[in-house]
């Protein structure tokens, strides 16, 4: 059975290693979406940022779980001005290329407008990652022509591309 919930702290034990795997490291490179190329250092996230999402009622971490399992994840924020951020979108990566990241766009675009009074959506992707942006403009996302820094310090630097989709 395949379901997308709002997710609790009791969750992120399962959350968090699924969300390493996908991003970084070489399990990450049994997806595509992976940042484990990029060479960058340290983990994408941790427990105490997850916690921080899970209790702050303008945010929601929303979790795909197939037959039990932590499929995959995203993130939903309010940002005020009728605008929602949606980030850490994370599909473990064999279960990657099935759909679960389309489902979990869907859901959080519908959080963001139904739950935050969104009528936009914005998100950052690393300019170099061509591909993921490709896939994220056929779902309507364009870019926004703002780029923002990478957090975390690189060298040389990486770039983030803003990219917006309006919610109808």
């Amino acid at each position: 059975m395949f379901e997308i919930r709002v997710a609790t702290l009791d969750d992120l034990a399962r959350v968090h290693p699924m969300i390493e795997r996908a991003y970084r490291g070489i399990s990450a490179r049994d997806g595509w979406t992976h940042e484990a190329d990029l060479d960058i250092p340290g983990a994408r996230t941790d427990l105490e940022t997850l916690g921080a999402i899970v209790a702050d009622s303008g945010q929601r971490l929303l979790i795909a779980e197939q037959d039990g399992v932590v499929a995959g994840c995203v993130h939903v924020s309010d940002e005020g001005k009728h605008l929602a951020y949606l980030g850490l979108l994370a599909v473990d990566p064999e279960r990657q290329a099935g759909g679960t990241g389309k489902k979990l766009i869907d859901a959080a675009e519908r959080v963001a407008r139904d739950v935050f009074g969104a009528k936009r959506i914005e998100m950052t992707v690393i300019d170099q990652r061509e591909e993921l942006i490709v896939w994220y403009r056929r779902r309507g996302y364009l870019p926004s022509g703002e780029t923002r820094a990478f957090p975390v310090p690189m060298d040389p630097p990486l770039s983030m591309v803003v990219l917006v989709k309006p919610l109808l």
